[in-house]
């Protein structure tokens, strides 16, 4: 019988997974995780949990969020461009949270990759860092997973999981929303990150996205790939000092919110997110025309001829987060938030829908 041939041994790099890319992706992490430590983080990046000592708080109720970026990183693969992406995805998760008053304490991230590239790895940490430092918020951990066979080579996918917290008598949830109380709106910086599958559609960016992204459009005063990739804003800095001061003034009843509630504007635009904040009976008005609306929204629905109900409905139309207060506190907000713009009121209503555009 003749001699079998040897087999070549299998290695966890042939199949695919190159572990000693992991490691130095990892020690990148660290130094950069370490940037974004409060006093209350126990561990550092390594162990198979993260530590944080929650203190500060008489009666803490803690608020979680979990979120994407959806398809804005074909925008960022396209574009060889990953900085901005973990910018998006920290910035959406704590205005998420924010939403129910809660500071940001920390956050995790999942990466998920066909081939681990350490420099994109590292473009992901340093945009997820510098948004967790921008709003105190500590990133203690997460994971990093090369997945050949479930993502192509130079695809990924990112996401994140946030915890804050909120002193139970100032949470923003279930607060009496009443007809005359006013809606006043926060401008985006464009796209945030929801639409983003219609624009691919629109843009035919599946098919010629080196060429439609670099093309310039005087309306935006930068190339279509620079005005997608712009990120999510983060409104916490912005609004965490009006939300916490604005005590009743005089003759009025102790405990009035200056805000009584906040909606994120997200995945289902302006008409969904807005509605999940009224209750039964109420409506929010909206008077279009009493905001700035991007360029770029525009020129989406003449390019893509989408019809003016659906760009509301799946964009954010250039309004980030929505605020609803009393009356008489509509001057005091707008002189602390000087961007803040009153663009409508809540009026009874009997009907289904709970906003409405005229």
């Amino acid at each position: 019988m003749g001699r079998e041939t040897e087999k070549a041994q299998e290695t966890y790099a042939s199949a695919g997974v190159d572990l000693d890319a992991a490691g130095r992706a990892l020690e990148f992490v660290k130094g950069q995780a370490r940037t974004t430590f409060r006093p209350e983080v126990l561990t550092g990046i390594g162990p198979f949990a993260g530590l944080f000592q929650l203190s500060g708080f008489k009666e803490p109720v803690l608020v979680s969020s979990a979120d994407g970026v959806g398809t804005k990183v074909r925008i960022a693969i396209a574009l060889d461009r990953h900085d901005t992406i973990g910018v998006d995805l920290v910035n959406h998760c704590v205005n998420d949270i924010f939403t129910c008053g809660a500071e940001p304490l920390f956050f995790l991230d999942y990466i998920a990759m066909g081939k681990l590239v350490p420099e994109r790895v590292a473009g992901l940490i340093s945009g997820l860092s510098l948004a967790c430092r921008d709003a105190g918020c500590a990133l203690i951990g997460g994971e990093t997973a090369e997945m050949p066979g479930i993502y192509a080579a130079g695809d990924y996918d990112l996401a994140g999981f946030i915890v804050g917290a909120v002193e139970r008598d100032q949470l923003l949830h279930g607060t009496p929303l009443e007809a005359g109380d006013a809606v006043l709106a926060l401008p985006s910086s464009g796209l945030h990150t929801n639409g983003y599958s219609l624009v691919r559609r629109v843009f035919d960016l599946d098919r010629n996205a080196s060429t439609a992204l670099a093309a310039s459009y005087p309306e935006l005063g930068r190339t279509l790939g620079e005005e997608l990739l712009e990120p999510h804003r983060c409104y916490y800095r912005v609004l965490k000092g009006a939300l916490r001061g604005g005590a009743a003034q005089a003759g009025e009843e102790e405990g009035v919110r200056r805000i009584k509630a906040l909606a994120h504007i997200t995945g289902g635009g302006i008409v969904d997110n807005v509605a999940r904040i009224i209750p039964q009976g109420l409506v929010a008005h909206f008077r279009s025309g009493s905001w700035p609306v991007p360029p770029i929204f525009d020129l989406i629905r003449k390019r893509g001829n989408v019809g003016e109900a659906e760009m509301y409905r799946v964009f954010n139309m250039g309004i980030g987060m929505v605020l609803i207060c009393p009356r008489a506190h509509v001057d005091e907000l707008i002189a602390s938030v000087p961007e803040a713009r009153l663009v409508g009121e809540v009026a009874e209503d009997a009907g289904k829908e709970r906003v409405a555009i005229s």
